[in-house]
């Protein structure tokens, strides 16, 4: 059996690392070379970096920045947030990025996706899930939330697996920083469904949220919040789900 990860998530503006809720409500906490400096401390397994106004901006992804953070972070870096091209997937690569996280792209452009496969591998390629539920249904929203599909979350996740995507970043937008746990229901729906990783994303307030989340059907976990504003640590969080019987990660 595979160890499980625990993987801190930085959101950014531009240069500013930023703290939010439910996609809105943005504030800034920091620099996002600071927090990488901090998480490279602790010796973390990974760590994902997404820029959150680049797609509402109609904007790229900042390589500058990429190609900055990739200097002093020596553990492998997922990157996502404006990506609509292969050249950009390609350019993130070359300055840092060793996964590239796809999100709106992703369903808008499928041709796209199956490309960047082709080109770069299965374990480069991250698809993003961001849903809300409506009448009971887990549906997709993109562009940061801010626009309702009808596809629901388990057959996005299904058609991912046949373009052949290494993992996908699943989302409960409504959860998104308000450190309330993680949605098990989605997790499970999507999970039970989908032969790929699944990291779980979005509302997790302690170690014990990771362990449920695992059990419901997770193989990763990603962590903003709870690592940003307490004393938790991946390596806290690893040694709690050993002792949980979730084999982790623990450098």
């Amino acid at each position: 059996m595979l160890a499980h990860r625990v993987i801190p998530q930085l959101l950014v503006d531009k240069n500013k690392l930023i703290k939010g809720q439910g996609f809105d409500a943005w504030r800034s906490v920091g620099v996002p070379q600071q927090a990488v400096r901090i998480h490279q401390m602790r010796q973390v397994d990974e760590i994902m970096l997404v820029d959150i106004t680049a797609t509402p901006e109609n904007r790229g992804p900042d390589l500058g920045l990429i190609e900055e953070l990739a200097e002093v972070c020596f553990s492998p870096l997922t990157v996502g947030g404006g990506v609509k091209t292969v050249e950009d997937i390609r350019e993130l690569l070359r300055h840092g990025a060793d996964k590239v996280c796809i999100g709106t792209a992703a369903f808008e452009d499928p041709m796209m996706v199956m490309e960047a496969v082709d080109r770069f591998g299965s374990s480069t390629i991250v698809a993003s899930i961001d849903v809300k539920w409506n009448r009971g249904n887990p549906l997709v929203y993109t562009r940061c939330g801010t626009r309702k599909t009808i596809v629901r979350a388990h057959r996005a996740a299904i058609g991912f697996e046949k373009m052949g995507v290494g993992e996908i970043l699943l989302t409960n937008i409504d959860r998104e920083g308000t450190m309330g746990g993680y949605d098990l229901k989605l997790i499970g729906d999507v999970s039970g469904d989908c032969g790929i990783p699944i990291i779980a994303a979005g509302g997790c307030s302690g170690y014990q949220d990771m362990v449920d989340a695992i059990w419901a059907g997770a193989d990763a976990v990603a962590v903003g919040a709870l690592f940003q504003f307490s004393d938790h640590t991946p390596r806290g969080a690893a040694e709690y789900m050993s002792e949980q019987g979730v084999e982790a990660r623990c450098i």
